[in-house]
Formats: C-alpha cells, structure tokens, sequence
C-alpha cells in the first residue's frame, strides 16, 4: 500500500509542477526558429569558429570541439573535455547554445566528473534493482526505494547546479560576444538578446521540469514494479 502512495504523490506532484512551471515544449521549439533573428545571426562565423572564438576568450582553448549535424543535441563531455555541436546552423539560438556549452568546460572539474560518474552509477542502480525487483528476487524493497530516492536528490541537485550555472551566464557571454564582433547593429544585437530572455525564462523552467520528470518516473517504475510484485 506504501509504494501506491508514493505512487500517486509522484503523479500529483509533476501534475502540479507542470501546470506551475508553465511546460510547453512546443512552444519552445517554435521559438527557437524566428526567420528576422535567424537572418541576423547568419552573418555570424560558423559554429566551430564560434566554439573556437568562445574557447579562446574562456582562457581553455584545449577542448576538442565537433560537428554533428545529424544530431539535435549540443553537449559538452567532460570525460572527453569535448564539446559536440549539433544542427543549430539555421537557428539564432546557436551564439548563446555554443556559449552554454563552453561555460561547462570551464566548471569545476570535480564536480563535473562527479556528474558523470555519479549519473552513471545512478543509471545503474536503477536497472538493477528494478530487473531484480520484476523478479520478484528483491528484499527490503523500501530501503532500495529509500536509497534510489537520495540518489535521486544528489543527481538533481547535481546536475542542476550545472545547467543553471551555465544557462544564466550564457546569456551574457553571448551578448558580449556580438557587441564584440562588430557584426551586428545595436538594435540587431538587443532583439537577438531579447529573445533569449523570453526563450530562457521558459527553458530554464523546462529544463528543471525534465529533470525531476526524469527522477520521479524511476521512482515511479521502481514503486510499481515493488507494488505488483
């Protein structure tokens, strides 16, 4: 009965979050693509330049930087001090995504090893416990639910401690980078930076959203599985 009141708590609680914190990906992703900015960032260098120019001002010129324009996701791996640059070509939001991205690999790099050790760690803790716990084979389901929960808040907090150190500070890295360039007029570079407010003050929400979407449904899994069985 215990793990179906965790159950439900869980569900009402992402139901409460997503109407508070306003979570429209579609919305997102429609304001990621507007032709006027597009065109103005156009004149801008690629995104390897870019990454370079970002690098090179950061002081940590020594990230291996790469294209993959077949992937939607622009990532830096502190395990491989790379960052890998998806298909942000067409779309305004590259200067400020390239400079997140950047941001990151100038971050303590204890704590972003221990991100990437740790969530490893999690990810597994998780799927074995949880293959164990559908056979059946699984004792003192609610102290492996207990402790699945606190590593749950250090990966959030974690991680979480990343993506807002570099979210709020790319927003200013990207409008210093612009003025710097020379490439683009005042009014060019005020509409640009005002866009990313507008797109930040709904990312940054979402972002935290998925993140505790992503915690609370292996919760969840674990909770149904150990109720069933």
């Amino acid at each position: 009965m215990e793990f179906l009141v965790i159950i439900l708590i869980c569900i009402i609680f992402l139901i409460i979050l997503l109407k508070i914190f306003e979570v429209n990906l579609k919305k997102i992703k429609e304001m990621t693509n507007i032709k006027e900015l597009d065109d103005i960032v156009s004149n801008y260098p690629e995104n390897i330049e870019i990454c370079k120019q970002y690098l090179k001002k950061l002081k940590n010129e020594n990230v291996k930087i790469e294209e993959q324009p077949n992937s939607d996701a622009t990532i830096y791996v502190a395990i491989s001090n790379k960052i890998c640059i998806g298909n942000l070509k067409k779309s305004y939001t590259r200067i400020q995504t390239i400079a997140h991205e950047c941001l990151h690999s100038i971050q303590d790099k204890k704590i972003l090893l221990f991100n990437f050790v740790f969530s490893n760690i999690y990810l597994i803790y998780f799927v074995i416990t949880f293959i164990i716990a559908c056979f059946g084979k699984l004792p003192y389901q609610m102290t492996f639910l207990a402790v699945l929960t606190i590593l749950s808040l250090i990966y959030y907090t974690v991680r979480m401690y990343l993506e807002n150190d570099a979210m709020i500070k790319a927003r200013y890295l990207a409008k210093e980078y612009m003025i710097e360039k020379n490439i683009s007029t005042k009014e060019e570079i005020d509409s640009v930076i005002n866009q990313y407010d507008i797109l930040n003050n709904i990312g940054i929400k979402c972002v935290h959203y998925q993140l505790l979407l992503n915690v609370f449904i292996k919760i969840i899994l674990f909770s149904l599985v150990c109720f069933f069985r």
